[in-house]
């Protein structure tokens, strides 16, 4: 993931300061100097890391941390601090007219990911009550319509579309469209270059001009690092935006675009790209994002990622069986299916504080493992799936042989059966609240 370099750099200097009873203001100035190089390395802007390490230097210097019993803890408080003001201290989110339908324009350089991470807007959108609509306002790009049509029907979005006729003229029919058949929201699918032009910032501005779009939101690519940040300014200058949706950030990015765009443009970054799948889209939330490049986890966005893999009602029916010890290994596979809709080992392990997610570093669910725990379960019968201590020598014969798998495979799936079973049951004693705060367990169990 982006930061990943940057928070071992961090981790690093600040494991120096910990090792220290008290702090000098040499020692500050050592620890800054060590920061200062982390950020530049990680791609963030010259200007916005002067004045970051200005900012903490002179806070850090204050007689309070100076004093303090615990001096590393505050400096790493401040640092935390003044990280989550770099990013814009809080969720921004899209702007909803009260009249509608809220037009969001997006806007980019080609490659970015305009059309496919303009579905997934859409499709959060949808999850949340709205109608959306996309609009395939891009008629240069071959196959431009033809991909929004295809990512729209994944995510079950209707797309409209003119063919190749003028984008203005396509834009305003959209949201006439959206306008008769109840769509509330209505996204700009806009065509991008390989680079800033005049013609394209015309179009776009013609665009803006006859739609008086609601939101302009600017996809950037995190990957492209300072160049996303000169193309953020870029367009903000000729446009006026009023978001930037940040994608690639589970890449291997350095992660200076998202350190640096707002400091640049003093415009929000609103939404965060974190996978390929249509789903991987994300609220950005600068406090969570600082404490992640802290190694502090994010704790909260963990929790949000398993509410929505895991349903409320099956969730308190896994908590009854458990309860009355009818945890069955049909039950066990659906968890399993849930856990892998929650994304990469390593992706999760990242939010949990304390927990090193390089060491997890492209661990995955085994979709093939997956596969094979899907068969054996099936190949059962239900008196063997709800009672698998029944499963003799010759009963997982029969189960192997109706899998295609081995008794070996058969004999690894219960043991790790067993191994989910005792743990789910230390889950389900635990006092409500205890380990999610909202009174049941999101993993299910």
């Amino acid at each position: 993931m982006a930061f990943e370099s940057l928070s071992e750099k961090l981790s690093a200097s600040f494991k120096k300061l910990r090792s220290k009873g008290r702090l000098t203001s040499a020692d500050i100035k050592e620890a800054m100097r060590e920061v200062r190089i982390a950020l530049l390395e990680a791609d963030v802007s010259y200007k916005v890391v002067k004045d970051f390490i200005a900012k903490v230097s002179e806070r850090a210097v204050g007689a309070d941390v100076l004093e303090s019993l615990t001096p590393a803890q505050m400096v790493i408080k401040i640092v935390n601090e003044e990280l989550i003001a770099l990013m814009g201290s809080e969720n921004s989110k899209i702007t909803i007219s009260s009249k509608p339908p809220t037009v969001v324009m997006l806007v980019g350089l080609q490659g970015a990911g305009k059309t496919t991470n303009g579905a997934k807007l859409a499709a959060l959108m949808k999850k949340s009550g709205k109608r959306p609509l996309l609009a395939a306002c891009d008629i240069y790009r071959p196959a431009a319509i033809d991909q929004l049509k295809t990512v729209g029907a994944q995510v079950d979005v209707p797309v409209f579309e003119m063919g190749k006729t003028d984008p203005v003229n396509i834009a305003k029919a959209a949201v006439e469209h959206a306008k008769k058949h109840g769509n509330d929201m209505v996204f700009l699918d806009t065509a991008g270059r390989l680079h800033i032009d005049e013609a394209l910032m015309d179009e776009l501005k013609n665009i803006k001009s006859a739609v008086k779009p609601d939101e302009i939101l600017l996809v950037v690519d995190a990957m492209t690092g300072q160049d996303a940040v000169n193309a953020a300014s870029a367009f903000n200058d000729a446009l006026g935006i009023d978001g930037i949706f940040l994608t690639k950030l589970d890449g291997d990015a350095r992660g200076g675009a998202a350190l640096s765009v707002r400091a640049v443009t003093g415009k929000p970054i609103k939404f965060v790209g974190m996978g390929e799948k249509l789903d991987a889209v994300e609220l950005f939330h600068p406090d969570r994002m600082a404490s992640r490049i802290l190694g502090m986890g994010d704790v909260l966005t963990l929790i949000e990622k398993a509410e929505q893999s895991f349903d409320q009602k099956k969730a308190e029916e896994m908590a009854a069986k458990l309860k009355a010890n009818k945890f069955t290994l049909t039950d066990y596979y659906e968890q399993l299916v849930s856990l892998k809709s929650m994304g990469s080992i390593s992706d999760i392990a990242g939010m949990i504080p304390g927990v090193d997610a390089k060491a997890l570093s492209g661990a995955k669910i085994d979709e093939k493992a997956l596969v094979r725990t899907e068969a054996i379960i099936q190949s059962m019968t239900r008196y063997e799936r709800d009672n698998p201590q029944v499963l003799n020598s010759s009963r997982k014969r029969r189960i192997a042989a109706g899998s295609g798998t081995t008794v070996v495979d058969v004999n690894r799936l219960l043991k790790q059966f067993e191994t989910m079973q005792a743990m789910a049951k230390q889950f389900a004693g635990a006092k409500k609240g205890k380990f999610f705060g909202k009174g049941r367990n999101p993993f299910g169990f």
